[in-house]
This record gives structure tokens, C-alpha cells and sequence, in this order.
């Protein structure tokens, strides 16, 4: 099996995860705790309408750690602006959450990020 499909199946077990970004001001990492999506078969980073520290930083430095237990990976973040697919995506994750409010206001004030497996790797020191 490889170091994808064990991720895969760790992201399939686990709803929250932790992450690892590069600070896009500091350079320094940032490590933070965060909910995992699935939506057309794929992982995916959001939360509620609003600003996230995160989100700026991936779209500094789109590569980050993802923390699956004691397993470090690294993958890439896919930033996702495309109106369509942001309704897709949002379209899917939005109405299971009984607290999440609008459709709408998601997909217009959400971050919206795809964690990128392919060709993930174990993080280095």
C-alpha cells in the first residue's frame, strides 16, 4: 500500500486532523487544528464564512504538513476560486452541517482548499 492510499484511508477515519503551514509574514510554521471535508471523493479544507490565518498562509506557501496521528505528510494545497466548483464542493459539505448556515454565504465568504495527496511524502526533520 502506498504512503497515498494509508493517507487516505487515515483521512477516512479521522474528521479532525492537524496541519502545519508556513507563516507567510513570519516564514515560521503554525501548526493548528482544523476539520477535514469530503466532498466528490476528495479531502478538503474550509470553514465557516470569515478570515483564517491558514488559508492566507497556504496561499503564500501552498505545501504544508498534514498530521494523520503519528504520521507527518507532506502534501499541497489546492486553493479553490472557480465559482462552479466552490458550488459543487460547498454543495455537498454545507447541507450535512446542521450549524452551518447558508449555502450562499459559504460559497461566497468561505476559504476553500483541496488537500493534495499525490505524491505524498513523509515529512523531513
Amino acid at each position: 500500500m502506498t504512503e497515498t492510499d494509508e493517507a487516505r484511508r487515515e483521512l477516512d477515519r479521522q474528521r479532525t486532523v492537524e496541519i502545519t503551514t508556513i507563516g507567510r509574514r513570519t516564514g515560521r510554521p503554525r501548526r493548528i487544528e482544523t476539520w477535514r471535508y469530503r466532498a466528490g471523493g476528495r479531502y478538503w479544507l474550509t470553514g465557516s464564512p470569515g478570515s483564517r490565518d491558514w488559508y492566507a498562509n497556504l496561499l503564500a506557501h501552498p505545501e504544508f504538513t498534514l498530521h494523520l496521528g503519528e504520521r507527518e505528510l507532506r502534501v499541497r494545497a489546492r486553493v479553490v476560486t472557480d465559482p462552479g466548483e466552490r458550488a459543487r464542493v460547498f454543495g455537498e459539505i454545507v447541507p450535512g452541517l446542521g450549524w452551518a448556515g447558508s449555502l450562499q454565504s459559504w460559497i461566497a465568504g468561505s476559504p476553500l482548499v483541496e488537500i493534495e495527496l499525490t505524491g505524498a511524502a513523509p515529512a523531513g526533520p
